[in-house]
């Protein structure tokens, strides 16, 4: 079951990832994929942790935000070519989403992305984890550790990669920083502060969010 539910998701985010170009919804998807939409949108949300059109409208926007930086293309060509009938659609959507216009982030000369494409594992995942199965990271964990952190990157919003991984091997030499694996791959990630127990950075794959690995890790700091 599981490996058929990440087939058709899978599915649905290559189609998304070949047509970013389209105004695509949850009815385009379903159709091109021969899926019901109430299906798809069951599967891919419990898999992805978003919607289709969410995910959809964080890829364009990621793509177009490229363009504003590494481009010279006129802001309503970009708004053309991720999907929008307008510049003003455009900017609207892309201003609620980086808190910036287009014209403003493309000033900036720094492109950060919103969202990256999803690459699902197809591998039966395991279901049963516990508190045993988390461990303090080592340095050898820094570079599954930073996959995670690239495929959740919309948690990590204007994210200063070499200013992270200073952070992390610190927080790493002083036992700060957990880590949940499964079959070799980053599944969960945490570094705490022990002093305060406040959380400062967290992630889960998205294919691991509904299996209650929050709890553990919080179980695991608190414990």
């Amino acid at each position: 079951m599981q490996g058929q539910t990440v087939h058709i998701v899978s599915q649905a985010i290559g189609y998304i990832e070949d047509n970013l170009h389209d105004k695509l919804d949850l009815d385009m998807v379903a159709l091109a994929l021969h899926y019901s939409k109430y299906h798809l949108h069951r599967l891919f949300t419990k898999t992805v942790g978003l919607t289709i059109h969410e995910y959809a409208k964080r890829r364009q926007l990621t793509e177009a935000a490229k363009l504003l930086v590494f481009s010279k293309k006129p802001i309503i060509e970009i708004a053309f070519m991720s999907g929008y009938e307008s510049q003003q659609a455009f900017t609207d959507i892309f201003k609620a989403m980086y808190k910036t216009s287009p014209a403003e982030f493309r000033e900036t000369e720094h492109f950060y992305p919103l969202q990256l494409e999803i690459h699902l594992k197809e591998e039966v995942i395991k279901m049963d984890f516990t508190k045993d199965d988390i461990k303090f990271a080592t340095p050898a964990d820094v570079d599954d550790w930073m996959e995670l952190v690239k495929l959740t990157v919309d948690g990590y919003p204007c994210l200063d990669k070499a200013d992270y991984l200073e952070n992390l091997h610190l927080y790493i030499a002083d036992k700060k920083a957990l880590i949940l694996r499964d079959e070799g791959m980053a599944v969960g990630i945490m570094g705490f502060s022990a002093g305060t127990g406040s959380i400062d950075f967290f992630a889960v794959h998205p294919q691991y969010r509904n299996l209650g690995i929050t709890k553990l890790f919080l179980d695991e700091t608190c414990g």
